[in-house]
């Protein structure tokens, strides 16, 4: 069975077994570390690829950190999912060369979005465009086409949700992505009418794996968490070091909250604009 076939088959998985669990690697090492834990598919994250390389997320200007690692990782045993953002181009047909490089590589899947830099999201049929585009480029490439609606709060209701991805499995996506999407009544109605496998985003208070897969969950991604969550780490542990007293009486370090979202993003305008003669300390990049 190939890695395409496998990936297809991991998102319809028996009742008894869950949704799959997804989670997102940053570079070759998180992601052969993944796949050496046992996950039977691995995936990417737009903002830890981006973050790493000084970048800000969903700006498009990730696309040759994201090929690469994409190509790179794509060797691992396991099925490989990229996160492409909006696909770095307004033009299908770029959008397809990117998808069909990466299909060529091995790769099993994509996620593409319809969220913008902006704030706001591509038009229905604009967005639909690029994954007709995808799949006649790369037919066996796993689509899973994600809509921001809940995420940006615009048509940010099972039936504004719905009408998009309809118009997505129209144009040939493999699945549906819905990041946002939490109430479980709103999941079980979303679900319901998609005749394509349902995603959604790990969070805090999310249902557990077995009442997501009863109300129509196929897969669920940890998205940035995973590089959050390391990012964190790292600077916990080296403080607890520079401070030697631990951070606590019992000397074990006192974790601090794993950063959200923006402000892993804001660090990209903040070394932007940092004085590169200035010296700094490690409280001034504090969260």
């Amino acid at each position: 069975m190939s890695k395409f076939e496998t990936f297809r088959r991991l998102h319809h998985r028996g009742a008894d077994e869950g949704p799959l669990l997804l989670p997102n690697a940053w570079d070759h090492a998180t992601a052969a570390a993944l796949y050496r834990r046992g996950f039977p598919a691995v995936a990417t994250s737009s903002l830890g690829v981006a973050a790493a390389a000084g970048l800000r997320d969903g700006s498009g200007a990730a696309r040759s950190h994201t090929l690469a690692l994409g190509m790179g990782i794509a060797r691992l045993p396991v099925p490989v999912s990229v996160d492409i953002e909006g696909g770095f181009s307004d033009d299908p047909s770029e959008v397809a060369l990117l998808a069909s490089q990466l299909a060529e590589a091995g790769v099993a899947g994509v996620n593409l979005e319809d969220g913008r830099a902006d704030g706001t999201l591509t038009g229905t049929e604009r967005h639909a465009a690029k994954i007709r585009a995808v799949k006649a480029a790369a037919p066996e490439l796993f689509v899973n086409a994600r809509t921001d609606a809940y995420w940006l709060g615009t048509d940010a209701t099972p039936g504004g949700c719905l009408r998009r991805c309809a118009a997505y499995v129209a144009a040939g996506a493999d699945g549906v992505f819905v990041p946002g999407l939490v109430e479980l009544g709103e999941i079980a109605t979303v679900a319901r009418e998609l005749p394509v496998p349902l995603n959604v985003l790990h969070s805090p208070g999310l249902a557990s794996a077995r009442r997501l897969s009863d109300a129509g969950v196929s897969r669920v991604g940890l998205g940035s968490l995973p590089f959050r969550a390391a990012l964190q780490h790292a600077v916990d542990l080296a403080w607890t070091i520079a401070t030697a007293d631990g951070g606590s009486p019992d000397g074990a370090p006192v974790p601090s909250p794993v950063p959200g979202y923006a402000q892993v993003q804001s660090l990209h305008e903040e070394f932007s604009r940092a004085d590169p003669h200035r010296a700094g300390t490690c409280r001034e990049w504090s969260w």
